[in-house]
């Protein structure tokens, strides 16, 4: 496989995405979803122009933390259990999954003198198999998260469903970019909505379009995965 050769791809098309929407192509970041990718790999991504590594676990998250060059931003994307934080905490660059109080309220605890960036996970398809808050809580989450002067918001986070035509997903992508686009113009003192991460393989161009400004590609450049 030719990773060199996937990155190149993947940043034309977000690219080209980004200028139908009339944007500018480097307002929008490209993560490398490294899920089970080994540190070989991951080296050639980012030999290639990738700038973000994004792990779904915690374990491989730390696993590999210490063979990543400095200056390669880490995101954590998958969902965080509580007794996990403790291990990333003082290594991740933005925690794309904060779905509850208690999740903020160990990350706070945590977080030492650190600010922790988050991203609030909405499952805008209410799908059970999905983890994320419902859109119709979001605001009264916010409210709740006042509390913590440790973590700070930088914005939203979904999984659209995954569909076999990725124009389906268009109309969660624009709901999630509404929600963004309310909660912004409501100026809570301790969110910055400056991300708006959905995309991935299967529908990041249509979510590019809708005004995503963080995509999570893993196959499209490092090829199926059977674990």
């Amino acid at each position: 496989m030719d990773i060199r050769y996937n990155v190149e791809r993947v940043l034309d098309r977000v690219a080209e995405a980004a200028l139908r929407a009339g944007r500018a192509p480097q307002d929008v970041t490209v993560v490398a979803v490294t899920k089970t990718v080994d540190v070989a790999r991951i080296m050639e991504a980012i030999n290639a122009g990738i700038k973000h590594i994004g792990e779904n676990r915690v374990q491989e998250f730390v696993k590999k933390h210490d063979f990543i060059p400095a200056g390669i931003k880490r995101h954590l994307i998958g969902t965080l259990q509580t007794n996990k934080v403790k291990y990333i905490v003082d290594k991740v660059d933005l925690i794309h999954s904060l779905d509850r109080v208690s999740l903020a309220k160990e990350l706070n605890k945590r977080a030492g003198e650190r600010i922790i960036p988050v991203l609030i996970q909405v499952n805008i398809s209410r799908e059970s198999t999905k983890s994320g808050i419902f859109e119709e809580d979001l605001e009264s989450f916010i409210e709740q998260l006042q509390l913590f002067d440790h973590i700070r918001v930088k914005g939203l986070m979904t999984i659209a469903p995954l569909l076999s035509d990725p124009e389906a997903a268009r109309p969660y992508f624009a709901r999630l970019k509404k929600l963004f686009d309310r909660i912004k113009e409501r100026r809570y003192p301790h969110i910055d909505m400056e991300y708006l991460s959905m995309g991935m393989t299967n529908d990041f161009e249509v979510a590019i379009e809708e005004g995503a400004n963080i995509v999570r590609i893993g196959r499209a450049i490092f090829g199926e995965r059977y674990v």
